[in-house]
């Protein structure tokens, strides 16, 4: 668990934003741009890697790309105390590529992905065909006008 008071500086910031614009950007070309020695960039990259902050640096992969164009949510209401079994079971399924546990009308929030609307409800069959799984509640996303992102977060984080 981080505390309030791990925060990120205006170099953390403009660090993160060089690599989230050029993820295949080296330490000593990073230390060059940002005009700090090749020893701090490395020593922020460990510190912002240790907290958790930055957890990876793999290719950004977009399922459309894949041939999975339909994006979907499903919100699951599940069984007392099968909580362990379905998240396993949904981790089995390809097509889930987000689980989240939420408050509300359901107790689970699955983004899942399809090769078409007709091929959802195959995935929707195989996300829901597991005894702990009570009922589902299915939206079609149309359209990504605001993608994942978190610069923005990155960029008000640096500056407080």
């Amino acid at each position: 668990m981080h505390s309030p008071n791990d925060t990120i500086d205006a170099l953390d910031g403009k660090l993160i934003r060089l690599l989230s614009d050029e993820p295949r950007i080296g330490v000593l070309e990073c230390s060059r741009r940002l005009q700090v020695a090749r020893g701090t960039v490395q020593a922020r990259l460990d510190r912002l890697q240790a907290r958790g902050v930055i957890g990876g640096f793999g290719p950004q992969v977009d399922p459309a790309a894949l041939g999975y164009p339909v994006t979907a949510f499903a919100t699951l209401e599940i069984s007392q105390g099968q909580g362990v079994d379905v998240r396993a079971h949904l981790a089995s399924v390809p097509e889930v590529l987000e689980l989240h546990t939420i408050t509300g009308q359901g107790d689970m929030l699955v983004r899942i992905v399809a090769r078409s609307n007709a091929d959802l409800q195959r995935v929707i069959d195989s996300v829901v065909g597991f005894d702990g799984i009570v009922r589902a509640s299915t939206a079609i996303a149309l359209e990504n006008p605001v993608p994942y992102r978190v610069l923005p977060l990155v960029e008000q984080a640096a500056k407080e």
